[in-house]
């Protein structure tokens, strides 16, 4: 996957923005303020997303190229590695659930304003 691809599929969620706070190569996506994904836009090897606790244990266990967050929490974030035995579709889906895990916990008057 290119970051492009990674950039488009994510910005054109509902609610998402995308910047660099932390410095001039990580490009942060965030919904309604909140991150769900991390890339590093020069060295492009992984993306760091959200996801649910249980589920990013099973992930690690399955794929070598799932390791927990790079300076994230451990528990709650995945690095996700592009050139390791995760299929395009599976980092689509992962990023779509990572989007959906931050967005199912803004608060109800948000989401009721933006519905997905």
């Amino acid at each position: 996957m290119f970051l492009d691809d990674l950039r488009n599929h994510c910005i054109q969620k509902i609610g998402v923005t995308e910047g660099f706070p932390f410095d001039k190569g990580t490009l942060v996506f965030k919904v309604f303020g909140k991150m769900f994904a991390l890339v590093d836009v020069d060295d492009f090897q992984f993306i760091n997303l959200k996801c649910d606790p249980e589920k990013s244990l099973e992930l690690r266990e399955l794929f070598h190229g799932i390791q927990p967050g790079y300076h994230m929490n451990k528990k709650h974030w995945n690095s996700v590695f592009l050139n390791e035995d995760v299929s395009d579709e599976l980092l689509l889906e992962l990023m779509d659930r990572s989007y959906r895990l931050v967005y199912d916990s803004l608060p109800k008057k948000v989401r009721d304003e933006n519905p997905i």
